[in-house]
């Protein structure tokens, strides 16, 4: 009777109703994209409330690489779910955190052994990576760079590069945080201009004997999807190597599969001191978690590391069977196939409209077009990525935009999405993106 009559309302629900009764209560600082109301998913679709069918290009931002309700991981939550969802794994822990954290370490690049701790969110990921650098090296300084994004508490909107909409309003931030520009060949920003500047800090700003760590994302996730070079990551492995400072890689929107690998870095050949997962770790389910090498993990006393949700025991059980699919169904060469496949449609566009599309690029399934103004690189064009965004979302494609001059539509499918479904999408996209221009 009451599933009947739960139907029978679900069945009259409006999205402009729901958004209505969403500003009325929910602050607006916790703002929506689009006013499409989510009533179920399966791989790269979603079909809302009212009926009707969306092509998924977000994957919820990079964090169901193993598609909408994946049977696997669907199968792994529920089985969880029937035992018993919470104790509390600093408590009264539970077999399926402790072979997780054998998983991540085993996964994370490198050969020095590793350690692990949970937590709940990418923020904390890096907020424990800040506590950890400092208990190991007893030093205060973290250097990261501009256009970063690591998160939206207050250590980390310190940490993040980019002021609008994350920082207006909410300072002061965190002292001894220190920036730096990250190398960028498209806005014509080298690797010896960075490492420059770098020195120039050590110069005018702080000694690197007072600096614990540089927390670099080898791809800019907000920032734009711009990827550092295998030679500035090395540059930077031997820098903090010779001064004694940990290096910390920002691995939550790269990591899981996304960028052809299990994690980006090991594209360069480096191996982190610290490394910050999230997102696409348990396939929706929340869970975050550091991984570094043993002996800088262990430099916090028993304690002062934890949270009451981190490690959730149905987080823990949805990463296991994240990692199992990633393997099974071969997902670091699917990202590889699913870039090439996009950047096919993308650069066939630009070659129709080159004074628009300033830069077509793809770390794997981080896929990103930028507009521009004339085909000038000064000359960005962040109008268009928004109008976009929303008129794709009207014909039922989800497009994300991102980039620290708000003119990139970053495209972030699932790792399982079929390829006529990307075909089908990029209809979409090319249709909307010629009717505006």
């Amino acid at each position: 009777m009451y599933i009947e009559l739960a139907l029978k309302v679900k069945d009259k629900m409006k999205n402009a109703d729901l958004q209505k009764r969403k500003e009325s209560a929910i602050a607006r600082g916790q703002a929506n994209m689009a006013p499409v109301y989510v009533d179920r998913a399966l791989n790269a679709e979603i079909w809302d409330v009212e009926g009707k069918r969306y092509i998924d290009f977000g994957a919820g931002i990079a964090v169901v690489n193993t598609g909408h309700n994946h049977p696997k991981v669907k199968a792994a939550t529920i089985a969880q779910i029937e035992r018993f969802t919470h104790t509390c794994v600093m408590v009264s822990p539970y077999e399926s955190a402790v072979a997780l954290a054998e998983k991540l370490n085993a996964a994370a690049p490198g050969n020095t052994p590793k350690k692990s701790i949970f937590v709940t969110t990418g923020a904390e990921a890096v907020e424990n990576c800040v506590k950890i650098a400092r208990a190991h090296t007893g030093r205060p300084g973290i250097i990261a760079f501009n256009g970063g994004y690591h998160g939206r508490t207050n250590m980390t909107m310190g940490l993040t590069g980019k002021v609008n909409p994350y920082k207006i309003g909410f300072g002061p931030f965190p002292s001894d945080i220190f920036h730096v520009p990250y190398p960028n060949d498209y806005l014509g920003i080298t690797e010896e201009q960075a490492l420059a500047d770098l020195q120039l800090r050590f110069t005018c700003d702080i000694e690197p004997s007072r600096v614990a760590a540089i927390i670099i994302e080898p791809v800019q996730g907000e920032g734009g999807f711009y990827k550092a070079s295998t030679s500035f990551l090395q540059k930077l492995r031997k820098l903090c190597d010779d001064h004694g400072m940990l290096l910390i890689l920002d691995e939550i929107q790269s990591g899981f599969a996304r960028t052809g690998t299990m994690f980006c870095h090991e594209q360069a050949g480096i191996e982190a001191d610290l490394m910050t997962t999230a997102k696409g770790i348990a396939g929706g389910v929340p869970l975050a978690a550091v991984v570094g090498k043993a002996d800088i993990m262990d430099a916090p006393i028993p304690g002062g590391l934890g949270g009451t949700y981190g490690g959730s025991p149905i987080g823990c059980a949805a990463g296991l069977a994240v990692f199992e699919v990633i393997e099974e169904e071969k997902l670091c060469e699917r990202a590889t196939q699913i870039g090439t496949r996009f950047v096919e449609h993308l650069t066939a566009l630009q070659a129709e409209f080159p004074n628009i599309i300033g830069d077509v690029r793809n770390s794997g399934a981080m896929i990103a077009v930028e507009f521009v103004h004339d085909g000038d690189v000064n000359k960005p064009y962040p109008e268009l990525a928004k109008k976009l965004s929303g008129k794709a979302s009207e014909h039922g494609l989800v497009l994300l935009s991102c980039g620290i001059r708000g003119n990139v539509i970053r495209f972030l499918p699932a790792l399982t999405i079929e390829m006529d479904i990307i075909d089908e999408g990029m209809e979409i996209f090319k249709r909307c993106f010629k009717e505006l221009v």
